[in-house]
């Protein structure tokens, strides 16, 4: 099984790294030891998963990321103490893998620091044969999905938005997702209509 090879990888070392790239960027939910700047290569982060659970429902599914072929993505990686890594995966599988529309894996990615520094990280990519695989929606679309959806964990503007705010917060800018939190964000607080003089 897939799993069982990713966790006997992982077992050789005592520390677990985390790649976070969507909401475990501003939202983790489990304790670590250190976090700091990432890059990825190889996938790259897109809004390709029709979210079911945590910002929309089946009949209504929201907009939620993915990571997908090809590209290089900026994120940040969590360093988990070996003591709690079980415990850690079995939060993120629980978290993460609600409907299976993820593969859980490892991947080589850098920590960004002085110096550089080479890591395994546990990484979600996105299943492109699941039926949640939405692949790549023009802007229009993923504006009506986003402002739609609402599931378990909130609305899926939030989601957005945070996500927007914690890369900001990196210094990246994503151009897909900054393009639709501008349009978010403006539909939110139209512009006042001048009264006449």
């Amino acid at each position: 099984m897939r799993r069982f090879a990713m966790e006997s990888r992982l077992e050789l070392d005592d520390d677990l790294w985390v790649f976070g790239y969507g909401s475990l960027m501003w939202r983790p939910g489990f304790a670590f030891a250190e976090s700091a700047p990432a890059r990825l290569i190889g996938l790259h982060r897109a809004l390709c998963v029709y979210s079911f659970v945590h910002r929309g429902t089946p009949e209504k599914p929201g907009l939620v990321l993915g990571l997908d072929r090809g590209g290089a993505c900026r994120g940040v990686a969590f360093r988990i103490a070996g003591k709690a890594r079980a415990a850690t995966i079995d939060y993120l599988r629980a978290r993460e893998q609600v409907t299976n529309v993820y593969v859980e894996t490892t991947r080589s990615i850098t920590v960004l620091g002085r110096p550089d520094r080479r890591v395994r990280a546990l990484v979600y990519c996105v299943d492109r044969g699941h039926p949640q695989y939405a692949g790549e929606l023009s802007l229009e679309r993923q504006l009506h999905l986003v402002r739609e959806g609402h599931g378990r964990s909130g609305i899926n503007r939030d989601y957005v938005l945070s996500t927007v705010e914690a890369l900001e917060a990196l210094g990246c800018y994503d151009r897909k997702l900054h393009l639709l939190a501008e349009r978010l964000r403006s539909a939110h607080h139209p512009h006042p209509i001048a009264a006449d003089p």
